[in-house]
């Protein structure tokens, strides 16, 4: 049996998905920058996506930009803000969580002589309102925390926090590509100013992804070259993908109560059963404050690269973290920003699931990951000594 539980990492494109974007290939395949019919036909359907995606958001289709990834959207909006007020402040603040479109991109602005204040998360992975309103300076320009996080499944209260920085002039920014899509959003009731989101989280094509840019918000242009997104973001548009990514956002949409009722009956279902069978686990993440697909667990006693491949050969594929970071033999920086120690750490799986997700596969994965763990653990010496300590009790 195949189960795929690592639709956090990159979803399945839709049958109906894929059969809008086909004709863009190479019958409709006019560059929408040019004027002649071909042209047009193109920037028609660029456009229709926009509204699509705009209306999946409560948005102005002018204040949707397409990007080639949610990275690049998560990379314009910082760099853009602070770029753009740089006379104004040069403050900047995030948190310890956020994915490392966001931190790399903080690293990389320090090196510039920005400042960035990295928020600490509590044991859930929530951000504080009262530390971001204690982070804020004078010489603050932008505030940046996701939506909901990629790993641990954590959904931030978004709303408070874009109003805190209202409050005081700040330009708020949120990753919600992980959130989007399983998350009801509207822009004018959220308050935030700029939203990366991307269209292989919500069974989307690869390679394309947005910016919303709430009108009147100042941005640096990252990319130079054409006149393409309103002259904002310069490059030939991925025609096909973002008919794609238009199509998904509608579909997305529409169906989101009945996706999250379906991904939430079986969560909560695989996280009593994995929780209740494995002794030593734990549930990394707030425990109703979360994606509707999430699940992640730390086993303690083993390593994480072993059980993934352990499960891998059973036809399970899980992840230890972000798709991201998973060439790396570190510990997740999420998992020791919420206090886990490095040897807990390295011992976590992320299931994550989605549409497609069945309770059969749910049963099959509740059936033989006990048995796996076990196994695991019966090789580390401080089971053993557990064990010992326990039946000398």
């Amino acid at each position: 049996m195949k189960v795929y539980l690592d639709y956090a990492a990159t979803t399945p494109v839709k049958k109906e998905v894929l059969e809008e974007m086909l004709p863009y290939f190479n019958q409709h395949f006019g560059n929408p920058s040019s004027i002649h019919s071909f042209g047009r036909e193109s920037k028609k359907a660029v456009d229709s996506a926009r509204d699509k995606v705009a209306k999946s958001l409560g948005a102005k289709p002018e204040e949707i930009y397409f990007t080639g990834s949610g990275s690049e959207a998560d990379n314009w909006a910082v760099k853009g803000v602070a770029y753009a007020l740089k006379n104004k402040g040069n403050h900047i603040i995030t948190s310890k969580i956020e994915h490392h479109a966001v931190l790399h991109t903080c690293e990389y602005l320090e090196k510039e002589g920005f400042e960035v204040t990295y928020l600490d998360v509590d044991q859930d992975g929530l951000v504080s309102l009262q530390d971001l309103k204690n982070a804020i300076k004078e010489n603050t320009i932008l505030i940046t925390i996701m939506y909901a996080n990629n790993e641990i499944g954590t959904i931030q209260p978004i709303k408070e926090m874009a109003s805190i920085a209202k409050e005081k002039s700040i330009i708020f920014h949120t990753d919600a590509v992980q959130a989007y899509g399983t998350i009801e959003m509207n822009v004018e009731e959220l308050g935030a100013d700029l939203i990366s989101i991307s269209a292989h989280k919500i069974y989307g094509p690869k390679g394309v992804g947005a910016l919303y840019i709430k009108k009147g918000i100042r941005l640096h242009q990252l990319m130079h070259g054409g006149g393409q997104e309103k002259k904002r973001r310069a490059g030939t548009e991925n025609l096909p993908g973002i008919v794609g990514f238009g199509k998904a956002a509608e579909l997305a949409h529409e169906n989101i109560k009945e996706h999250n009722e379906h991904l939430t009956q079986l969560r909560d279902q695989l996280i009593r059963k994995l929780t209740g069978k494995i002794p030593y686990t734990r549930l990394n993440g707030h425990p109703t404050k979360r994606l509707p697909g999430n699940v992640n667990v730390s086993f303690e006693f083993i390593e994480g690269e072993s059980l993934l491949l352990s499960l891998d050969m059973l036809g399970i594929a899980g992840s230890s973290g972000s798709a991201c970071t998973s060439g790396s033999l570190d510990p997740s920086h999420v998992l020791m920003a919420i206090g886990l120690s490095h040897e807990i750490a390295h011992g976590s799986l992320r299931l994550s699931l989605g549409y497609l997700t069945t309770q059969e596969e749910i049963d099959y994965v509740v059936e033989k990951l006990p048995p796996v763990v076990a196994r695991l653990r019966e090789m580390s010496p401080l089971y053993e000594k557990v064990k010992g300590e326990a039946k000398s009790v």
